[in-house]
């Protein structure tokens, strides 16, 4: 007869075993998805635009609308989300720079429509800002209850900057 050590042993060998399986068929299971997510920004105001300490500084207002619901399967725990202005500067062929985010805790508020200020400064080393073009881009990271996390990001193009210090 085996002893109680080796039957657990056995026993737990099996569980992990399974677990793991579980988990691998999870993971596999979210490649078949494919999300279909949609978004639109408007810029409603500039609320300033000044030179602050030797750097442009902007305050905007926003309408961010996005349906992400496509992006929750079973396997969804949360999805973070952040608004970028992305634009180029004669330093850097890319500066991001975050405006909002907010964490979707479930597909039911993963349809949004919100008016909000910029939640972040946006801010330039330099005076490189004005009448400077830029790029709003929603991204957003799926966090899964099990498997890899995963990013993606939506681009919206022609937004401008005035030319002078409001």
């Amino acid at each position: 007869m085996h002893s109680f050590g080796f039957r657990a042993n056995a026993l737990l060998t099996f569980s992990v075993t399974v677990l793991a399986l579980i988990c691998a068929m999870a993971t596999l299971s979210d490649n078949l998805n494919s999300p279909s997510p949609s978004a639109h920004v408007q810029v409603s105001n500039i609320n300033w635009f000044q030179k602050s300490k030797g750097n442009d500084e902007v305050s905007m207002t926003l309408n961010v609308s996005a349906n992400l619901e496509s992006l929750f399967t079973w396997n969804t725990k949360q999805v973070f989300v952040f608004l970028a202005a992305e634009y180029e500067s004669p330093k850097n062929s890319l500066n991001q720079v975050s405006l909002w985010d907010g964490i979707l805790p479930s597909k039911e508020h993963a349809q949004f429509l919100i008016h909000t200020k910029n939640k972040y400064r946006f801010t330039d080393q330099g005076s490189n800002l004005r009448g400077k073009e830029y790029n709003l881009t929603l991204h957003w990271h799926v966090m899964p209850k099990t498997g890899k996390m995963f990013a993606d990001k939506i681009v919206m193009t022609g937004f401008r900057l005035p030319e002078e210090y409001r």
